[in-house]
């Protein structure tokens, strides 16, 4: 590895680049001083959509902060286990700000695992469990394609259109998301800066990690279709929109605020795949297309 690899992730930057930066100031995630808005914590239905969202948003950072910390002990360099070291913190964190949002919108402490198991995703959790499958395994080339490439380039396109259309709606969520954000950008940078290198070490890795790629792709869309076309969901989304009043959430070239459901679930499937791409070309992977619910 090379001097620049130790010194962009090091505790050291991670100290000045995350706690003593972007984070400086903020109480889980956000200024001490935002809330939710009252619309969302008065109309029933707006409420119960963030409610069912955050809840995947914990589920998922809760298979990130397992992977992270098993994937310690299985990393075969020391610069590598104090990076993922970070990360675990980071994902804790992650864990904590999301669940605290559950708390705000009403989900009282000794409910919480009962709405999460209850609104947890199926596919999200089957999502889950083919990663952490590796990481139980000490697999650590697979675990952190599984982990910081594909769970993480979900998560950062997620977080991006979330905050985008959460911008001038719901401040305090939209700036817990652009911490998030933050931590996710560093943790895809080094899944890429690392994998590479151990790719062309173990190339006869390639065809395994590529059958996962494409399992964990399929579990992801189905999340979304889920999400999208639930009868449910596009009721809670619509409501949602009405009461918002219209106006311009741009990501991607789009405006959010204007698109269908399934417009909108076919712009962020498109968008996560095609960084998937983009990201495992660069590391030596055959990118996979899964199977579209």
């Amino acid at each position: 590895m090379t001097t620049n690899f130790l010194d962009a992730y090091s505790i050291q930057y991670w100290l000045e680049s995350c706690p003593q930066g972007y984070l400086e100031e903020t109480e889980f995630g956000h200024e001490p001083n935002q809330k939710e808005p009252e619309l969302v914590l008065q109309d029933p239905m707006m409420r119960e959509q963030a409610i069912r969202l955050t809840t995947q948003l914990v589920a998922g950072e809760r298979c990130a902060l397992a992977a992270s910390s098993g994937l310690i002990n299985a990393a075969p360099d020391e610069a590598s286990k104090r990076f993922l070291a970070t990360q675990t913190l980071d994902e804790a964190r992650h864990v904590e700000i999301f669940t605290q949002r559950l708390y705000d919108l009403g989900v009282k402490k000794d409910e919480l695992e009962t709405v999460i198991a209850e609104k947890t995703n199926p596919n999200l959790a089957q999502f889950a469990e083919i990663l952490l499958e590796k990481v139980d395994k000490k697999d650590f080339v697979a675990g952190v394609v599984g982990q910081n490439i594909i769970l993480e380039g979900m998560a950062f396109t997620v977080f991006e259109m979330l905050e985008a259309s959460n911008r001038d709606l719901n401040s305090k969520f939209a700036k817990t998301l652009s911490g998030t954000i933050a931590d996710e950008r560093r943790h895809v940078g080094f899944g890429e800066n690392r994998i590479g290198a151990l790719i062309r070490e173990f190339p006869e890795k390639k065809p395994e990690i590529e059958r996962m790629q494409r399992d964990m792709s399929y579990f992801m869309l189905a999340t979304f279709a889920d999400q999208f076309r639930d009868g449910q969901a596009r009721e809670e989304m619509q409501h949602a929109r009405e009461q918002a009043g219209g106006g311009a959430a741009n990501w991607q070239g789009a405006n959010l605020a204007t698109m269908e459901p399934e417009e909108m679930e076919g712009l962020l499937a498109d968008t996560v795949l095609g960084e998937f791409k983009k990201r495992l070309d660069r590391v030596g992977i055959e990118y996979q297309t899964p199977t579209r619910p």
